[in-house]
């Protein structure tokens, strides 16, 4: 019995009502180069995860290297064994890192020491012709050099079962050349290896010693290229896989006739570019390209991703300006304005980008009206669903269909308006054989009935070879422009790829030369990594700390967010918010009319808590001045207020306060009482010669710890733990959720690093960030806000310490619950500031407290920082006065460290 390097018994997986994977049986052998073939959306990359041990299992059993991947043992002791490269370029990598940084991060994963982590990287980037670009970071890499990269960090510990997920879809054809030369050296030096690939391109698959054939989650078939040819009688295998197809499926399906086209010469070109130019920044996307399209041609733009088509495309549709040179539609230079052109003009992009949320029929209507087709728009969209095979979808959901149907939606909407030119970037990408037939046998009746101009990218080959004539472009500039078999014959090579890297290398000026030798890979080498990964590392951690450190120093927004950010919102709510209570503006209905009432109401007006407005003369006055907010108090003195106070009658004054706000208000009120009783001694002192006594006991009021009660004094010691809550959780989270949303976080899944040490190497840069940020607040706190620092300074460094983990902490908490980034932030600002200034005690006491918010204000470590910074500036306290306090945050800290880890899953579920 053939060793297998992998088993899949009744697997199932489910994504909500999708089912992926539909009941997979399949022995993957051992010690051999096995490939995956079907179109995007068959299940393979959701087998390959499970393989990988990145997804957890659903249903079935799947066994790797000899053991069942359920069992967590199992998977930590072969995870140094599999290397998994994802699908899309440069997935796993990391964009600001340069290539030698990245290598260097997959070693120290793996827990290699110095010296091997440089010797191995220096032969892996020898090998992949990566050694000129060792500096240059992975976002500036080449799509080819991308998947080389990925490769040398796949290779880097010496897997013993290397999992590659379409590695060269959209790669140019050199490089995905070279790329597979690369394989195959490593596999005649390390015979033992077993491969298995997932490819969108047929002609790679013939190249695999085993093959398997999927479709709509199922295995179609499994066997050598030539047996699936001799099984199925046809002659390619993109045949022998549409032969494979259920009947269902193939029903309707025939072979393409593609009938020449009528040449008809009027001098003017559909679409033409000279000298087309455009560049971002310093980076040229697109070189003075030039080329012609006739009218009713099928013209091919034939490149890998990245090269420029697409970019190319939207200069030639108005939606990007060119930097120089010019683009003409139907000899007229591009006008983004002129709508009468632009409605000759079909535009299907690369990505879909119809309405998901509207039907299919909606969709067609909504694009008739903005195209004002005239007619019957009704009788326009029945004839483009009859004409593209929609009739019996008219009331589905874009996003419920398959991507063929998808597709052929998006070329109906293209084309409902009649245009006379119909640009395509990349329409069958991800496409299975027979929707992408019946799409290409689509557009040729377009060109050769409808006299339609098509201009479409692709890097398919087979595609390309269907094209009235093609360009071949390669980073910006187009090599060569004619026909397939006008290109092949002249560069000498027996099919369009062969003719397309001659090209290539005739523009790099590179000649076939000998292959570098492939990693010098030692016995000891391989059998170094492959025994269980221990639980706890701390190079592991360190390297991600390290990581997060270099990415973090590399990326302005995150270091502006991080510095200038707190700095910028430690002056607007140190000075914006304030409890004081001053300048309240104020007016007098006087009725008395007397020196005695002036100088009572001159007794507030020369207060600083008050600010007199022009007098009042009627109540409704009065009531249109307060509503208006103009008035917050208004003071009534009724007549004979002289005459009364002298004689001591009773004398009711009336004070008319605003009420919106009862904090503000209650103040007020305190405020005129001060003023009233101190007018009424100073009145009788001057007339009586004697202060009224007030009782046996007066209360002689003194303020400690802030004599002036300003709220600056008590505000901006509480804005600084509130800034080391929101900022530090806030990147923390960031940190986390950034990898979901970039793909990275499979790093996680399949190497031998814990969930503790990913978090708290993620966690470690920010704290080190946190407590610069406590020293640049602090500084500013004292010498800008001119807050006294009166306290023990370490007291203060060593709880912002210990809070500072607990924030970074809650931060990887919501880290775990979202997926974008953009909720991260959202949820992450409202989870941590709300509590802080409801709960915490910052504006109102945590005892005046009730119910649920007590408790979350004695359970939420704002709280206690709180205490402790206020504390300190303010009385002059050290850890020994704040002894519960302290406990609280060293206790708090580690439980939500420990909270963040459990809930963090090492698998995707």
């Amino acid at each position: 019995m053939t060793a297998c390097a992998a088993r899949l018994t009744g697997v199932r997986l489910c994504f909500g009502d999708t089912t992926a994977l539909d009941g997979v049986d399949l022995d993957v052998p051992a010690s051999r180069m096995v490939g995956m073939i079907g179109p995007d959306g068959v299940g393979k990359s959701s087998l390959f995860a499970l393989v990988a041990g990145a997804r957890a299992l659903q249903e079935g059993a799947v066994e790797v290297l000899g053991g069942d991947m359920a069992d967590v043992g199992h998977r930590r002791r072969i995870c140094s064994r599999v290397a998994y490269m994802p699908q899309g370029l440069g997935k796993n990598l990391y964009a600001t890192l340069s290539v030698f940084e990245n290598i260097d991060f997959f070693a120290r994963l793996f827990g290699q020491a110095h010296s091997e982590r440089v010797r191995r990287i220096d032969d892996l980037i020898e090998a992949t012709g990566l050694a000129a670009f060792r500096d240059r970071p992975a976002g500036k890499l080449s799509g080819g050099m991308k998947q080389k990269l990925g490769l040398c960090c796949a290779l880097i510990h010496d897997p013993d079962l290397l999992l590659l997920d379409e590695p060269t879809t959209g790669v140019d054809p050199l490089s995905r050349a070279q790329f597979w030369e690369l394989i195959d050296r490593i596999r005649a030096k390390r015979p033992g290896m077993s491969v298995l690939v997932a490819t969108a391109y047929m002609e790679e698959a013939a190249r695999f010693d085993w093959l398997v054939a999927m479709n709509a989650g199922r295995v179609l078939a499994t066997g050598t290229p030539a047996e699936l040819l001799a099984r199925t009688q046809k002659d390619t295998l993109e045949e022998a896989f549409i032969a494979l197809l259920p009947e269902e499926q193939r029903r309707g399906h025939h072979s393409m006739t593609i009938p020449p086209r009528s040449v008809e010469i009027d001098g003017i070109a559909a679409i033409e570019a000279r000298g087309l130019t455009k560049r971002f920044g310093d980076f040229t996307a697109v070189d003075h390209v030039d080329f012609s399209i006739a009218r009713g041609e099928i013209f091919g733009f034939i490149g890998s991703n990245g090269c420029g088509k697409t970019t190319t495309m939207k200069m030639l549709t108005g939606l990007l300006p060119a930097t120089a040179g010019e683009a003409l539609l139907l000899g007229r230079p591009i006008d983004p304005r002129d709508i009468a052109t632009r409605k000759r003009v079909g535009y299907m992009s690369q990505s879909f980008s119809l309405y998901t949320e509207l039907t299919v029929r909606q969709n067609l209507e909504l694009h008739a009206q903005l195209f004002q087709v005239p007619g019957d728009i009704a009788e326009r969209v029945a004839d483009m669903a009859e004409r593209f095979g929609l009739s019996e979808l008219m009331d589905a959901n874009p996003d419920s269909l398959p991507l063929g149907q998808r597709q052929r939606l998006s070329l109906a909407v293209a084309t409902i308006h009649a245009p006379e030119i119909l640009i395509l970037d990349e329409p069958t990408s991800g496409v299975d054989p027979i929707a992408r037939d019946a799409f290409w046998q689509m557009m040729i009746n377009l060109a050769r009935i409808d006299r339609v101009t098509i201009f479409i990218s692709t890097h398919f080959m087979n595609e390309a070879e269907r094209c009235d004539r093609i360009a071949l472009m390669h980073m910006g500039k187009v090599l060569a422009t004619d026909t397939p078999t006008g290109i092949v014959q002249a560069s000498g090579a027996s099919d369009l790829e062969g003719a397309f890297i001659e090209h290539i290398r005739r523009m790099d000026a590179l000649a076939p030369t000998a292959a570098p030798p492939p990693p010098s890979l030692t016995h000891d080498d391989m059998e170094a990594e492959t025994g269980p990964a221990r639980r706890f590392s701390l190079r592991r951690l360190l390297s991600y700390s390290r990581r997060e450190a270099l990415e973090l120093r590399r990326d302005p927004i995150r270091a502006t967010l991080a510095l200038a950010g707190s700095i910028f919102l430690m002056f607007v709510m140190g000075y914006g918010i304030s409890l004081d209570v001053q300048n309240l503006p104020y007016a007098v209905l006087d009725r008395d009319g007397t020196t005695t009432s002036q100088n009572y109401a001159l007794n507030l007006s020369g207060s600083r808590y008050f600010v007199e407005h022009a007098a009042i003369h009627s109540y409704a006055e009065l009531d249109r001045r307060m509503r208006d907010g103009e008035l917050s108090v208004a003071i009534e003195i009724p007549e004979h207020f002289a005459r009364d106070i002298r004689r001591g009658a009773p004398v009711a004054i009336g004070m008319w306060i605003d009420g919106s706000m009862p904090s503000r208000a209650e103040t007020a009120l305190s405020y005129v009482r001060a003023m009233h009783v101190a007018w009424l001694s100073d009145f009788a002192l001057r007339e009586l010669g004697a202060r009224p006594s007030l009782g046996l006991a007066n209360i002689e009021t003194r303020y400690r710890y802030n004599p002036d009660v300003a709220s600056l004094v008590s505000i901006v010691p509480a804005v600084i733990p509130i800034l080391l809550l929101l900022i530090p959780s806030m990147l923390t989270a960031l940190s986390v959720v950034r990898e979901k949303e970039l793909g990275s976080i499979v790093n996680l899944y399949v190497t031998p690093v814990t969930r503790v040490e990913f978090l708290l190497g993620k966690q470690l840069p920010y704290v080190v960030l946190g407590m610069l940020n406590f020293a640049l607040l602090t500084l500013l706190a004292v010498t800008i806000f001119g807050v006294p620092l009166k306290g023990s300074l370490f007291a203060l460094t060593l709880a912002s310490l210990l809070f500072v983990l607990s924030s970074t902490a809650i931060g990887l908490i919501f880290s775990t619950f979202v997926r974008s980034q953009i909720a991260a932030i959202f949820g992450t600002a409202i989870g941590t500031i709300i509590p802080a200034v409801q709960f915490s005690g910052m504006l109102t006491p945590v005892a005046s407290l009730e119910g649920s918010g007590k408790v979350i204000g004695a359970l939420y470590p704002a709280t206690h920082i709180l205490t402790i910074s206020r504390g300190v500036f303010c009385k002059g306290l050290g850890i020994a006065d704040l002894p519960v306090s302290f406990l609280a945050l060293a206790v708090t800290a580690p439980i939500l460290m420990a909270a963040g880890i459990a809930l963090l899953r090492k698998q995707e579920h």
